[in-house]
């Protein structure tokens, strides 16, 4: 495979889907590290969940200093 056709496989997931088994078995790991996470590992996300809104009701805290 190519070096651009493995760029391609790591940034492409259509293209990555039309590889056979064979072509994806040969696929270097990508360096940018996973590029999809399992459901496990999204029920273990923690930070998306809430939202902080400021308003004259609820005013921004103030810096220190």
């Amino acid at each position: 495979m190519k070096k651009d056709e493995i760029i391609r496989a790591w940034q492409d997931p259509d293209f990555r889907a039309e590889l056979s088994d064979a072509e994806r078995a040969l696929l270097p790991e990508n360096p940018a590290g996973l590029l999809e996470l399992t459901d496990e590992a999204l029920e273990d996300v923690v930070g998306g969940g809430s939202c902080v809104c400021w308003s004259c009701d609820n005013p921004a805290p103030k810096a220190p200093g």
